[in-house]
């Protein structure tokens, strides 16, 4: 009589997540993360654009809203090198792409301090940032209950992705390093 075989447990049973076959065993948790903040990343670009073109501006990209709010941010003039630190986009010229086209549309304004670029928003840009900030407040904002444990529960899950955040960029540099 044949010994029936053995099934091991399937990581994914019950997970969602979106390439089965990158499940490791020591976390099938970190693909349903992955799967999450794949979805979340696009909801959360799509929701920048249509929030920026009831604001008023269409055509943004997703980083190009990220840019103008960062500049925007507490009012003080922002280097190309501070930005794309801040926000954590490798690649300067997609930043430097999107401060020319939001110099463009009179949002941004730069200014010359020896050899480096400072930027700025203009009012426009302010006005815009200020109706992006009352769109949110009336269209995202109600989904939440702004009670202590939902902030708490959302500050800890910021903290979570700032630490993970770094676990990937660590493991970019491993990739980079061990390409052929």
């Amino acid at each position: 009589m044949p010994k029936p075989s053995i099934r091991k447990p399937d990581p994914s049973d019950g997970r969602i997540v979106s390439s089965q076959h990158l499940m490791s065993p020591k976390s099938p948790e970190l693909s349903e993360f992955e799967f999450g903040m794949i979805i979340a990343w696009h909801g959360f670009a799509r929701w920048m654009m249509r929030c920026m073109t009831a604001a008023g501006v269409k055509d943004m990209a997703p980083t190009d809203v990220l840019v103008l709010h960062h500049v925007a941010h507490r009012q003080t003039e922002k280097r190309l090198s501070d930005i794309c630190f801040v926000l954590n986009i490798e690649d300067a010229h997609v930043v430097s792409y999107s401060l020319k086209k939001l110099v463009g549309l009179g949002l941004v304004k730069s200014v010359r301090h020896g050899k480096e670029a400072f930027y700025s928003t203009t009012p426009a840009g302010n006005e815009i940032c200020e109706r992006y900030r009352e769109i949110r407040e009336s269209c995202l904002m109600p989904g939440f209950s702004g009670t202590e444990a939902e902030n708490d529960q959302i500050g800890d899950l910021a903290r979570l992705l700032r630490t993970l955040s770094g676990r990937y960029d660590q493991a970019s540099r491993a990739a980079s390093t061990s390409a052929p």
